[in-house]
């Protein structure tokens, strides 16, 4: 692994949409140390060669409270960092002890990280994913009975979060990074958490030893991660073109026409259906397969599901996907502030509250001419000064406020295409 591999990965980025800030995700251990040096490596290239464009780094360690450990992790990253001219930073989490540890924390890791580059106006942010991890995340997805979708390679450059992603490394094997920071002296932590075997990607790391005398070795498994992602990259062109002949976006939910859609192959009809509930609630994952495909079952009979906080609801001639009341009811907002992450709603009083419409829509004498249902208006964005309701209008009232969808409805198709 020399610097020169960086930079064509972070040259082919720069050609994508140039940058002038790039963050770093640095843990301390052997990956993330390697991205730290290799970047810093690209950016002494660039100086020499008088580069136009000026780009800053900036490293960013995550201490999830966990492990005794972390702190003189975080310590050793910042050394590293004073050394390298790269400025550093430590974001603190700590575990609710909801949920599955692991994915909570992955989850607040990329939120916290994300926080902190728009905070800070940096670019993009950096990972140090490898070959390994992704035969690895391979492994783990195919013991999950993931299809298509889930089998495809993690990406190189995405956006999420309000942030853009790269994972510079994904093709470089984890041995070359550690044979890398070792030719320069520079150490890196262990974390112990990779020799727990209650983890499932430990487990699929030493399975990665038995599969590799079938040949099933890391490059094999990120070679058919590849293969999966162009099969879904035609899957997901054909869903595109159905959307766009079988969709309607309509008060933030999506109608399909439902002759048509169950004319589709099962696996495009999947995909639209996971994507519009993905689209309407703003998760970060499809619904699993299971409850998709009861969900879409019963309502192509006219029976109503809630699913991924959503409401599922059909009769012979349409399928309609809309927002939940139940998931909104406590949402909140100041005006010209996103609510549900949807929603701009903003009018002459500034100290009103925005919030899910629910029951007032009843005093919305028009709301049977908007199209929509009483079920879905229920969760629409409307204004109040207390109890009084000062605006609705996806309900057909208005009173003088303007309501901006944060996404153009046009969102909904491209979106049906990975980026």
């Amino acid at each position: 692994m020399t610097t020169q591999d960086f930079e064509q990965f972070i040259g082919g980025a720069q050609g994508r949409s140039p940058f002038a800030s790039l963050g770093l995700a640095v843990s301390g251990g052997g990956d993330s140390m390697a991205l730290l040096h290799l970047a810093h490596g690209w950016l002494a290239s660039r100086h020499s060669q008088g580069a136009a464009l000026e780009v800053s780094l900036h490293a960013v360690t995550v201490d999830h409270g966990l492990r005794d450990e972390a702190k003189d992790e975080a310590a050793m990253v910042a050394r590293a960092c004073a050394g390298l001219g790269i400025s550093h930073e430590v974001l603190l989490w700590k575990w609710d002890g909801q949920g599955n540890l692991q994915d909570a924390a992955r989850r607040a890791r990329y939120a916290l990280m994300a926080d902190w580059a728009q905070a800070r106006g940096i670019d993009a942010i950096a990972l140090g994913h490898t070959r390994d991890d992704q035969a690895e995340t391979f492994l783990m997805r195919l013991a999950r009975g993931s299809g298509v979708d889930g089998l495809a390679a993690m990406r190189g450059d995405w956006q999420a979060g309000g942030t853009r992603w790269l994972r510079p490394l994904l093709q470089v094997p984890r041995a070359d990074l550690r044979d890398y920071l070792t030719a320069r002296g520079v150490t890196w932590a262990e974390d112990p958490s990779n020799e727990d075997a209650r983890f499932d990607r430990v487990k699929a790391r030493r399975a990665m030893g038995v599969l590799a005398e079938l040949g099933l070795d890391a490059r094999r498994l990120a070679e058919t991660s590849a293969h999966m992602t162009n099969a879904r990259a035609v899957m997901e062109a054909h869903a595109h073109q159905a959307a766009r002949r079988l969709c309607e976006v309509k008060g933030g939910g999506v109608a399909f026409d439902l002759a048509g859609l169950t004319d589709e192959p099962m696996e495009t009809q999947l995909r639209l259906v996971a994507h519009a509930l993905v689209w309407v609630s703003g998760a970060d994952y499809r619904p699993r397969l299971e409850a998709l495909q009861e969900a879409l079952t019963l309502a192509a009979f006219g029976d109503r599901r809630t699913l991924h906080g959503c409401v599922i609801e059909g009769d012979l001639e349409h399928l309609e996907i809309h927002r939940e009341y139940n998931a909104v009811r406590r949402k909140r907002a100041l005006p010209g502030e996103a609510w549900d992450g949807r929603w701009l709603l903003d009018g002459p009083d500034p100290d009103a509250q925005i919030r899910a419409l629910g029951e007032a829509v009843k005093l919305c004498p028009d709301w049977r001419e908007t199209g929509l249902s009483r079920r879905a208006l229920m969760a629409t964005p409307a204004a109040f000064r207390g109890d009084e309701l000062l605006s609705a209008p996806l309900a057909g009232l208005g009173n003088g406020w303007t309501l901006t969808p944060v996404r153009p409805d046009n969102h909904f198709f491209t979106s049906v295409l990975s980026h």
